[in-house]
């Protein structure tokens, strides 16, 4: 199927909009349009335009290349990349899919409109078991290949269409195409054949059917070519050039006298033949006063047989440049003849039925059947141009409507997009409470792995260099352990450390504190909290353990009941000196680690 397609010489796509063609042919005639009726004109444009609209969008049309590039236009053979997966065409406006294959987008597009679930022939071809969900076809997994669009713009190519000797690269080729002379393109009236473009004029004068004219006279619309041979009765011009078959050849014989020494009449252009001295043609010229205006009137109406409905380039008659240019000319001559209201000759009067006003009414009916004649052409050309201005309007008004269902359509897609942003704020908020809920678990979890419910607990302090270095640059001065229990339901407590001392022991010594904490069970104990606390920091070789007992003072604030989250520390501000945590001969700290050990006798 790609193959016929490739040789099919008149793609549609390359063809010139017919009011393009109307006025800018290259060959056609800069007047063609007059060769339209108005009516015609119109319609063809609305045909024109419906064209584009009436096409199914379902499947590509037969006389149409719809997809890729046909592989014959180029100068040598392409590279596999360059062809297209469906159509085995060169790429046109190449897009790539999650599959690494490329397709045309029009191939793309109409593989996905006529598939369900289309999947891409080339990986079926190379292996189907192994197909995959990116081999799934979709306009919005594939995305445009500028890389392979770029190489194929400069490929070199030359036009398909036979006689034609065009060649250049690829991204000129479509702009050749719709100016190809030798193109065969379907007529733009309708008619149903298929004509060269350089041709296309002389076939709507002369071939089409529907080119149809208006004859201004009876109103009938006629194809141009029997337009040229129609009579009717308001036709009157044409019957007079009937009738009167002779006149340009009887002017012709009168030019064509061979010159003489001898003086011609004044007249001799208008028919007159007499030939003398200058004295007797200026003796004659006033004694044929009578005659001459007869050959006048004579040559006037052959002069109106010549109004004829044939064309020139500047809308006129053909002949009537030159007959305007006669009139003025006898006009001239008639002027410098002293004739009164009637001449005498031999003392009788000769010329009375030949007045010099039928001369004048005659000139003004010639001037007027000229004007009317450029006023019905510039009348049909207005028509003409009128007809056209409706059927741009239509466009207009279409394009309107359709730029402003796209506004609609952009409107409802701002709705949408504006309501999926509130939706994702909404699930951001909802994520960052369950991060936050997750991080409380997570915390909780780790104190509940680390707490203890018999009263005694021990602390592991890593990295004690830099956290007593921070103790001494004021940045963290206190650590807190994690809370442990007296007993299931008991008190909660935990220890707080001083690496740089605190009160009478900073700076010298490591404070080592009790802290009472706010329970779940509070209400049920008896307080003051009265218990024995042992302090203990563990010398990790096992020899000299640092060892301190004290107990509550009852009255102390920071053993009654919490009314916060935890009471005042209460303990030991000088628990060991910082000499000896640092000493080498003891193993307080190793591996940059300490062990707190606190006991509380629940039984006293």
């Amino acid at each position: 199927m790609s193959q016929n397609r490739q040789e099919h010489p008149f793609p549609k796509h390359f063809v010139s909009h017919p009011l393009a063609l109307w006025f800018q042919h290259p060959d056609g005639d800069a007047d063609i349009g007059h060769s339209l009726s108005s009516s015609c004109l119109l319609q063809m444009a609305e045909k024109a335009t419906r064209g584009t609209q009436d096409v199914p969008s379902s499947s590509p049309d037969e006389n149409e290349f719809p997809f890729g590039y046909p592989t014959s236009i180029s100068e040598d053979v392409p590279d596999a990349k360059y062809l297209c997966s469906n159509c085995n065409n060169i790429l046109k406006k190449a897009m790539q899919t999650l599959c690494g294959h490329r397709y045309c987008l029009s191939c793309l597009s109409w593989i996905i409109r006529n598939n369900k679930n289309p999947v891409c022939q080339k990986c079926k071809e190379e292996d189907p078991g192994m197909l995959n969900e990116g081999s799934l076809l979709a306009e919005e997994r594939a995305f445009s290949d500028a890389a392979i669009n770029k190489e194929i713009s400069e490929l070199k190519v030359h036009c398909g269409t036979p006689r034609c000797n065009w060649s250049g690269i690829m991204k000129n080729f479509e702009e050749h195409q719709s100016l190809c002379e030798y193109a065969l393109i379907p007529c733009h009236t309708g008619c149903g054949q298929m004509v060269m473009r350089k041709k296309l004029a002389d076939h709507l004068e002369n071939g089409c059917i529907n080119n149809m004219t208006t004859c201004q006279k009876c109103k009938q619309m006629l194809p141009s070519n029997e337009y040229q041979k129609h009579t009717c009765t308001g036709n009157s011009v044409k019957e007079q050039k009937r009738t009167h078959p002779d006149a340009s050849s009887k002017e012709k014989q009168n030019r064509s006298v061979p010159f003489n020494s001898k003086d011609e009449c004044c007249f001799s252009e208008v028919g007159c033949s007499f030939r003398g001295g200058k004295e007797k043609t200026k003796e004659h010229e006033k004694t044929s006063v009578g005659a001459h205006l007869l050959l006048l009137l004579q040559h006037i109406k052959q002069l109106r047989a010549c109004l004829c409905p044939g064309r020139a380039a500047n809308g006129l008659i053909p002949c009537f440049a030159s007959a305007e240019s006669k009139v003025k000319t006898l006009e001239r001559k008639v002027s410098d003849l002293q004739v009164p209201g009637a001449s005498e000759i031999n003392g009788d009067l000769e010329v009375d039925c030949f007045p010099l006003s039928s001369l004048v009414e005659e000139e003004s009916t010639l001037q007027r059947l000229v004007k009317e004649k450029m006023i019905s052409e510039l009348e049909s050309k207005l028509q003409v141009f009128e007809n056209i201005v409706a059927v741009l309007n239509k466009e207009v008004e279409t394009s309107h409507l359709e730029i402003a269902a796209f506004q609609r359509q952009s409107e409802l897609d701002q709705n949408m997009i504006r309501n999926l942003e509130l939706k994702i704020a909404e699930l951001h908020r909802c994520l960052t409470q369950k991060d936050a809920g997750l991080s409380r678990l997570h915390k909780s979890l780790q104190c509940s792995e680390q707490a203890s419910y018999d009263g005694v607990f021990l602390w592991k302090i890593m990295d004690v260099s830099r956290k007593l270095q921070d103790s001494v640059t004021g940045r963290t001065i206190s650590l807190y352990s994690p809370a442990f229990y007296t007993g299931k339901y008991g008190y909660k407590v935990c220890l707080r450390i001083y690496l740089n001392g605190d009160g009478t022991g900073k700076g010298t010594h490591v404070s080592l504190f009790f802290v009472v904490m706010k329970g779940d069970y509070d209400a049920l104990l008896p307080w003051p909290f009265k218990h024995k606390v042992t302090f203990m920091l563990l010398d990790q070789n096992n020899r000299e353990h640092v060892i301190d007992v004290f107990r509550p003072d009852l009255n102390s604030a920071s053993f009654q009941r919490p009314v916060s989250d935890m009471n005042i520390a209460s303990g030991c501000p000088t628990f060991l000196p910082l000499s000896k945590l640092q000493s080498p001969k003891y193993a307080y700290v190793k591996e940059d680690t300490i062990f707190l050990k606190c006991i509380i006798e629940t039984n006293s």
